[in-house]
């Protein structure tokens, strides 16, 4: 088994454990989205603590699961302690995996299944914008391990999976 495999299988697929450092994000968080003071998170609310936690918005039935845990304890909305638990089990079974696939997936405008120079360039340029150009060339030409002028996934995760065991 490769150098690769074993850092995905470490980083992939180990849960997160949920620090006291997160939970504070978490109660932070809920003071932002519970705006009227109300002590819990309507569905509106809801939605726009987890945007603002892990950067999507989530589904129809993924809001209806995370509030019928309110709903089955006949409380009105989600409170602190109840929110807390709920987001520490979605970060501990966060996979990221599926991270690296959206990031690829964001890199990847075309839907070619494959990143380009030019991908590049035009990502850096809208997360980095000062960011020398001689520099995007360099990251490329490291993710670009067949040196093949195309960055597939496997190149891309292999990569993403090192620098975050490495972090």
């Amino acid at each position: 088994m490769d150098l690769c495999m074993l850092s995905y299988k470490r980083q992939f697929r180990e849960e997160r454990k949920v620090t006291e450092s997160d939970k504070r994000t978490f109660a932070m968080v809920f003071e932002k989205c519970d705006e009227d003071r109300k002590g819990y998170l309507n569905r509106q609310d809801l939605k726009m603590a987890v945007v603002m936690l892990f950067g999507y918005k989530p589904s129809k039935s993924e809001t209806n699961l995370l509030m019928d845990h309110a709903l089955r304890a006949n409380l009105p909305g989600v409170p602190l302690d109840l929110f807390v638990s709920l987001m520490g089990m979605k970060l501990s079974a966060e996979d990221r995996y599926d991270k690296a696939r959206q990031i690829f997936n964001a890199f990847d405008v075309r839907c070619r299944g494959f990143l380009t120079m030019e991908d590049f360039k035009r990502a850096f340029a809208r997360a980095a914008p000062r960011l020398p150009e001689r520099t995007v060339q360099e990251a490329f030409r490291e993710v670009d391990q067949d040196s093949d002028g195309h960055v597939s996934f496997k190149d891309f995760e292999c990569v993403m999976s090192y620098a975050e065991a490495n972090l």
